[in-house]
């Protein structure tokens, strides 16, 4: 039940107004003049305040003006019997909800009040779901994940950051990354999570139509416009108005597309086929593509100006191989979807978990998910086993180890080989890092913990910090490779442990 607070100095006006809207319903508290209504929201707060403007003591606009200052959220409805508009334009400025003129209309007077309290309402159950929405998010953070997004991996920490991040904003955003990366589950993330959530969210692959079908799946046509064309039929950015559009696979859009294309974004107006007329559309742009746009639009194959309107906000989304972390949670993940679907109860074996580790995943999350479903589909005991997983994955580890290491004729020493080729592997992971710890044991499918008793037992505590001390140096020099976002080192020239025995270990460094 919303609470009304009357406020005028006339005792009649007072009582008619009592009795009006207690018979709709609203809770009833009035105040002679302005000194006390203010005294009497300071104690408690109310909905919705209707005031005179010309009153003793404190008047209507200063009244206004104070409780804007103490309760933003409480609107105020000004009334007056005096037409001046200087002065509702005043009480607009200040953030009046309406101003009305005695005598006035009971019934337009309702009306006014109920809009008020309505969109008190809204704002409560906008906050509501904002609160909810951040409980959620947290939670799911916790967990790992976002949305049908999964990953603990500090690579896929910085996609979640990014996504809350755009969510909150309206701009175009394009998210590029590797075909399987999850791009379209990345862009119903930011929709859910944006105030456009409870509006459509359309998906459309714009390299699967032609040029001509493309143009009616987004634009809609009008009946007649071409043969077939019976009836009107709506476009993609018209049904999804006020809410968020995904433009899958931009890349593929032909040029006289893309003209289109820009046009929208530009006046946020569509003409279907055949029509003579414009409609207005207030729809969000999320694109994605597994193309170089940049470079595309160098070669003439993508224009420039619609390649800066739909990177406003550019994603790129990491690779499964360099984020290996996340590897055996999604695989847990679909062996649970696919168990439940089939009705069954697998889990994997811990050499089937390695293989998939192992592997580089040159189709991402998608050919990681294709992966489980036939072994689920495939498997006849309750545990998966390595050979229910396809030959490039079971054979990919052997292969390495068959092309990279020979046993000598002569033997070898295992345990001094196997050391030589751990410290060899952990001076590689730092060089590719620039010295980060957290990303090195990254790629090393390891914690950090475990890899800094590597870093002591090896001798090499101290290279992280020579690495970035490097680094900060090589920043105001040009590079010796273009195309080489790191400056070289040879491993060799990071074998000397005796380089870094005085030199203290970073504050990133210390355990």
């Amino acid at each position: 039940m919303a609470t009304l607070l009357i406020v005028d100095d006339e005792l009649s006006m007072r009582q008619f107004l009592t009795h009006l809207f207690q018979r709709e319903g609203y809770s009833i508290r009035v105040a002679e003049n302005g000194r006390r209504a203010l005294e009497m929201v300071r104690q408690q707060p109310v909905d919705v305040i209707i005031s005179d403007v010309r009153m003793p003591d404190i008047g209507g606009i200063d009244l206004l003006r104070a409780i804007k200052d103490l309760h933003p959220q409480t609107e105020v409805i000004m009334m007056t019997a005096f037409a001046n508009e200087e002065t509702a334009r005043e009480a607009v400025k200040l953030g009046a909800f309406n101003f009305i003129y005695k005598p006035f209309d009971n019934e337009l007077l309702k009306v006014i009040v109920q809009r008020a309290v309505q969109k008190i309402a809204d704002e409560r159950e906008k906050e509501a779901l904002q609160v909810e929405n951040e409980a959620l998010i947290k939670g799911q953070r916790a967990k790992g994940q976002l949305g049908n997004i999964i990953g603990r991996s500090d690579r896929m920490q910085s996609v979640y950051q990014m996504i809350e991040t755009v969510a909150a904003v309206q701009s175009t955003v394009l998210i590029t990354g590797e075909s399987g990366t999850g791009k379209e589950l990345v862009a119903r993330a930011i929709h859910d999570l944006s105030p456009r959530a409870q509006k459509p969210f359309v998906s459309v692959n714009c390299g699967a139509f032609t040029e001509t079908l493309l143009e009616s799946e987004l634009f809609g046509y009008v009946k007649g416009s071409f043969t077939g064309a019976n009836t009107n039929r709506k476009g993609l950015f018209e049904a999804a108005d006020q809410g968020t559009i995904f433009l899958d696979e931009i890349g593929e859009m032909s040029a006289a597309m893309q003209v289109k294309l820009l046009r929208v974004l530009q006046e946020r107006k569509v003409r279907p086929v055949g029509a003579h007329e414009e409609m207005l559309v207030n729809t969000r742009v999320i694109a994605a593509t597994n193309r170089d746009l940049s470079a595309m639009t160098k070669d003439g194959s993508f224009r420039e100006d619609l390649y800066y309107r739909i990177s406003v906000i550019p994603m790129e989304l990491p690779p499964l191989r360099e984020r290996g972390q996340d590897i055996s949670e999604l695989a847990e993940h679909f062996i649970g979807k696919y168990c439940l679907q089939t009705g069954r109860n697998i889990q994997i074996s811990g050499a089937a978990m390695r293989l998939l580790e192992a592997y580089s995943w040159p189709g991402n999350v998608r050919e990681l998910e294709h992966t489980i479903e036939r072994a689920v589909a495939l498997e006849r005991t309750e545990m998966i086993q390595p050979e229910r997983l396809p030959e490039q994955v079971t054979n990919y580890s052997q292969s390495r180890v068959s092309s990279e290491l020979q046993l000598p004729e002569e033997g070898i020493n295992l345990t001094a080989h196997l050391d030589q080729l751990e410290k060899t592997y952990v001076l590689e992971a730092l060089r590719r890092t620039d010295g980060n710890q957290t990303n090195a044991a990254e790629l090393l499918r390891m914690s950090v913990r475990s890899l800094r008793h590597l870093l002591d037992k090896h001798g090499i505590r101290g290279l992280t910090a020579q690495m970035r001390d490097e680094r900060r140096q090589t920043e105001t020099t040009p590079r010796r490779r273009a195309n080489d976002p790191f400056p070289r080192r040879r491993i060799e020239d990071l074998d000397d442990p005796s380089e870094d025995s005085g030199q203290a270990a970073s504050a990133g460094d210390r355990p």
